[in-house]
């Protein structure tokens, strides 16, 4: 039987990504002291790999595809394709941004202004690249971690750093000057592999019920009775993909009607929903959505 080598990203992504792939379908067991996870699939086998070398492996063939950070395909420049976005992280599903930061007080307003400075950064190829596009010469050291300490400290002039909201930077009294890179989780295929039919269909439907999974997270379904005479007055109130479901009830006067919603408006609908006249509100969480 065929098997499809899966990448899945080691470290702060890890959790997330089991926890992804349980949705769409597929549980991914860890192994304790092991870089072979067991997977539910036996047309796929699993090794954890670090999102910073995931890249590397896809377009190397010794993974068929794999789940990465798009800023460590960009850093290490991997041949590999794109295969679709999955926006998620270890603590949320909204992209990330590299920043480049300093201290307060420093002089520095723009990229520009780094000429002739130091620059800390996990980031670095990216980085250096960025500079130059800028026409700038600086010097872009590698950061092990705590890069901010580093500005902070004054052992760099500024440092390129991961945030999603700026929260700790600005709690280690930094100033973000600019992004130099948005990022979020994607889902890369060996180019070779695309090319074999039965490792493609099984790359496209891992692509399709990972999305459908995400796309899930930020919906529900809303179903309830609502009375006839007050039908258009709900719906017209209602926000749905399409047009809500609505079908008879045993009672005439009374219809059924079912509709998918973002999840953060339930908890301003459902007052007005019962307010309006409907009953028997239910809340269905989704685990998948196409």
């Amino acid at each position: 039987m065929p098997q499809l080598k899966l990448g899945i990203p080691k470290g702060s992504l890890e959790a997330a990504t089991v926890e992804l792939f349980a949705h769409a379908g597929w549980t991914i067991s860890p192994r304790a002291r092991n870089y072979f996870p067991a997977i539910d699939d036996d047309e796929i086998a699993c090794a954890l790999v670090r999102s910073q070398e995931m890249g590397t492996y896809v377009a190397g063939g010794s993974l068929d595809a794999g789940l990465a950070g798009l800023d460590w395909v960009r850093e290490t420049e991997a041949d590999v394709e794109i295969v679709c976005d999955l926006v998620y992280s270890k603590a949320s599903d909204r992209p990330a941004r590299w920043v480049l930061v300093v201290n307060q007080d420093s002089p520095i307003e723009t990229v520009k202004d780094l000429q002739g400075k130091t620059i800390a950064t996990e980031l670095v190829s990216f980085t250096k690249r960025t500079l130059a596009e800028h026409g700038v010469d600086a010097r872009v050291d590698f950061s092990w971690g705590a890069t901010e300490a580093k500005v902070v400290e004054g052992l760099a002039d500024a440092a390129v750093e991961l945030t999603e909201t700026g929260s700790t930077i600005r709690a280690h009294g930094l100033r973000i000057v600019c992004d130099i890179l948005h990022t979020h989780t994607v889902f890369i295929a060996n180019r070779a592999a695309l090319d074999d039919p039965w490792r493609r269909g099984k790359i496209d439907q891992i692509a399709l019920l990972l999305t459908a999974a995400l796309a899930a997270r930020q919906k529900v379904v809303l179903k309830m009775n609502v009375p006839a005479k007050r039908l258009d007055a709900i719906t017209a109130a209602l926000p749905s993909l399409h047009s809500p479901t609505v079908s008879h009830l045993t009672d005439r006067d009374w219809l059924a009607l079912e509709t998918v919603v973002d999840r953060h408006q339930v908890r301003s609908l459902i007052p007005r929903l019962k307010a309006a006249g409907a009953e028997g509100i239910l809340e269905i969480e989704l685990n998948k959505m196409c």
